[in-house]
């Protein structure tokens, strides 16, 4: 009987039990609930699907390697917590849910950084002190090392069972973690800039009419307007770049208070600060979808509204 439950268990480390007598898991420091571990589950899988549909029927395939994939990682990982809560004594499950719920939301802040200097386009360059494409290549880039980094240290973690090499891969993820933290703290700095820039109307740059433009339309025009797609997309941008932020705080804290900290081996934290924050992000981009706003935006260009004559009659240059 008690080989049968050490195999339902799995094998990979001896039981233990708190002072209660409940059964713990040693690798995560408490038993994952299953009930809990089955409700992110399924949020995840049902915004991926939503997610995957969107991209398609909007042809933002941008989605596909950001906001998609990321649905995808924290479903693998929380489909390894749900493997966990059956077999706590399993080693498996627990590293691919601590490899995927590390790196997966990565993605996921590169999708804010592209939907972000799209919508600087159209609401005025002159605001920003990057370029909006620069958005995209510097941030998705930083985005890009940050994933790497977090991905070879989860590999190194999760292929050892000697505790100082599963340390060096922790440091690894930390240091993927703590890169990733500084570039959207970065990111929401210059963010902060430009909206403050673009309400109060003080270019970094100045605009220069071009020749077939009139003095009347700079005057009529001092800044691009707000159109309520353009508003819908700063809400969502605003919501889901403070889950992440909290979720990127908590992970830093954690990883740096080591596999068995207090933290780490305490579940209310990992679900509210880490799951929860996260599922927001993703409906939050459902609700707000950027595909679907910026889509908008770009039927008033082509319909000749005023956002779309202030972007064909003005051009900007580098203030000295």
């Amino acid at each position: 009987m008690g080989h049968q439950m050490s195999s339902n268990l799995g094998n990979d480390a001896l039981p233990e039990y708190d002072a209660s007598g409940n059964l713990i898991s040693p690798f995560y420091g408490y038993m994952p609930i299953q009930w809990v571990c089955y409700i992110f589950s399924v949020l995840f899988v049902l915004a991926t699907a939503i997610h995957f549909g969107q991209a398609i029927r909007y042809r933002a395939w941008w989605l596909l390697p950001t906001v998609v994939l990321a649905g995808i990682g924290e479903s693998i990982g929380w489909g390894g917590r749900l493997w966990s809560s059956f077999q706590p004594l399993a080693r498996n499950p627990y590293m691919i849910q601590i490899v995927c719920t590390i790196v997966a939301p990565t993605p996921l802040i590169g999708a804010i950084f592209i939907t972000f200097g799209r919508l600087s386009g159209y609401l005025g360059e002159q605001y920003s002190r990057v370029g909006a494409r620069l958005y995209s290549r510097i941030f998705v880039t930083a985005d890009i090392v940050a994933l790497v980094v977090q991905s070879l240290g989860g590999g190194v973690a999760a292929t050892t069972n000697d505790p100082k090499t599963g340390r060096l891969g922790s440091n690894i993820m930390l240091g993927g973690i703590v890169f990733q933290l500084f570039s959207l703290s970065l990111f929401c700095v210059l963010v902060a800039e430009y909206l403050v820039r673009y309400f109060k109307d003080k270019p970094v740059r100045p605009p220069l009419l071009t020749n077939n433009s009139s003095e009347s339309l700079r005057e009529q025009f001092p800044r691009p307007p707000l159109e309520p797609s353009a508003r819908l997309l700063i809400i969502g941008l605003f919501l889901e770049t403070l889950v992440l932020y909290i979720r990127s705080i908590y992970r830093t804290i954690e990883l740096a208070d080591g596999f068995h900290g207090r933290i780490i081996e305490t579940q209310v934290y990992f679900n509210v600060l880490d799951g929860a924050m996260v599922v927001l992000a993703m409906y939050s981009l459902i609700a707000f979808h950027p595909a679907r706003l910026l889509k908008k935006l770009d039927r008033k260009f082509a319909g000749g509204s005023s956002i779309a004559m202030m972007h064909k009659d003005v051009s900007y240059v580098d203030s000295v």
